[in-house]
């Protein structure tokens, strides 16, 4: 299907201010912070706001938008996103406080608007190499103010470090809220960084994407984000799996299998030992003391479960978990509020079945990106692949590292260019199909 030329005018400039939007999710609040009430707008909020008013402009002008629609071929994951938008605002019916409600599904309508705004804008592979190339560009941007946070021991005032005891200033945070946020952005720009070293055949870019990818590594480390390097580890060995030939895949996997089986009859019960004694610390640990950081951690996860349970899987009510853990904890804290885990606080905030048709949407798009590798020819493309998918892993892993990942914009940023991709090579697929068939 030929596209209208109105619509290919319209996506030119669309695009045009998408890629500047891009940019200025990586400043976070850092250039200006402008609070209205229990809201604040800064230069990603802003340019949210006049990108969507301009995309309806120019569909209301050009009456264009079942147009737009018919090149979307990711419909299903939309219709989820929506989904969960309408489930989230149906859960303030049960929500206990409204006003946390509200904000969350100011933050979640904010994610999803920017993943059909890149969905509808870039639909050709040329935007999303760009928009990969955006990502890599800017996060150089926030390594060097990363290293600056370690040496010079100087803060954003963005930061909840800044103005902090001496021995926190050298954790790197850079635009971010806090170095467990700043771990989980790097753990996904590694493998940006990564595919880039091994797929571009410039020396210069390979010697500088490769630099910047340990540079990653390094920072990570600095955070104190084990489960950002966890997430880079297990990355690293599925992107190892993905490039061996399939005979040696055959070989890894038989191998892999063997020895999980072997560790699992081996030392099952010592792991089961291990874990009643994690729970029994959880539980009796003394009043009066502070637990260790995996303790509340896993109390965190342990008060979510129950008020899951409590509402019958349904969850809470859109950001009502904080709300809940600081009022009604069965299990102690450190009075800490937030899951520290990403999907916990979807079940928790949401419900099971917003989790379940997260992680299926999760799983469909990974798929997807691995079908689209093995048959893909092009260096560069095969290259935003690899980092996509290996984006996706590290993300998942190290997202139980922030304390909350509502709020972190990158999120909704990389699913917006991973959807996009899936939906251009749909695309591509199928008119490919139709001019074989004919």
């Amino acid at each position: 299907m030929q596209s209208n030329p109105l619509v290919k005018q319209a996506t030119n400039v669309s695009a045009c201010v998408m890629y500047i939007f891009v940019m200025t999710t990586f400043l976070n609040q850092s250039v200006l912070h402008i609070h209205i009430g229990f809201f604040s707008l800064f230069l990603y909020r802003l340019f949210l706001i006049a990108a969507v008013i301009l995309f309806i402009f120019q569909a209301a002008k050009e009456k264009n938008l079942p147009q737009y629609w018919n090149e979307v071929h990711v419909k299903g994951v939309l219709f989820f996103l929506l989904f969960w938008m309408a489930y989230g605002a149906v859960s303030l019916l049960w929500a206990k406080s409204i006003i946390e409600g509200i904000k969350s599904l100011i933050l979640l309508g904010m994610g999803i608007s920017f993943v059909f705004l890149a969905v509808f804008t870039f639909r050709k592979m040329i935007n999303l190499v760009l928009f990969y190339g955006i990502w890599m560009f800017m996060t150089a941007i926030l390594l060097v103010i990363g290293l600056i946070n370690h040496f010079a021991h100087i803060q954003l005032p963005t930061s909840t470090l800044y103005g902090g005891s001496e021995y926190k200033l050298s954790y790197p945070t850079s635009v971010f809220f806090n170095q467990n946020d700043f771990a989980t952005f790097l753990t996904i720009s590694f493998f940006f960084y990564l595919s880039l070293t091994k797929n571009s055949k410039l020396v210069f870019l390979k010697t500088t994407s490769c630099i910047l990818s340990i540079l990653c590594v390094y920072l990570i480390y600095l955070t104190e984000s084990r489960a950002s390097l966890l997430g880079v580890m297990i990355g690293l060995i599925v992107y190892m799996f993905i490039l061996l030939p399939r005979f040696l895949k055959k070989v890894a996997a038989i191998i892999g299998s063997t020895v999980f089986l072997f560790c699992v009859i081996v030392f099952f019960g010592r792991f089961i030992d291990m874990f009643e004694r994690l729970f029994s610390a959880a539980t009796f640990y003394p009043s009066n003391e502070l637990l260790p950081s995996n303790l509340a951690r896993l109390n965190l996860l342990r008060n979510t479960l129950h008020f899951s349970l409590e509402t019958f899987g349904f969850g809470v009510g859109a950001g009502n978990i904080p709300f809940y853990l600081k009022n009604e904890s069965i299990y102690a804290t450190n009075h800490v509020v937030e899951v520290h885990n990403w999907l916990a606080e979807i079940m928790g905030n949401f419900g099971v079945i917003i989790l379940l048709g997260y992680v299926t949407m999760y799983a469909y798009l990974f798929v997807r990106l691995y079908k689209f590798y093995k048959e893909c020819t092009n260096r560069n493309h095969k290259g935003l692949l690899e980092a996509c998918m290996m984006g996706s892993i590290g993300f998942l892993v190290s997202s139980i590292s922030p304390s909350s990942v509502s709020n972190l914009y990158f999120h909704w940023v990389f699913l917006g260019l991973v959807i996009s991709i899936v939906s251009v090579l749909t695309g591509k697929k199928n008119q490919l199909n139709v001019e074989n068939f004919y």
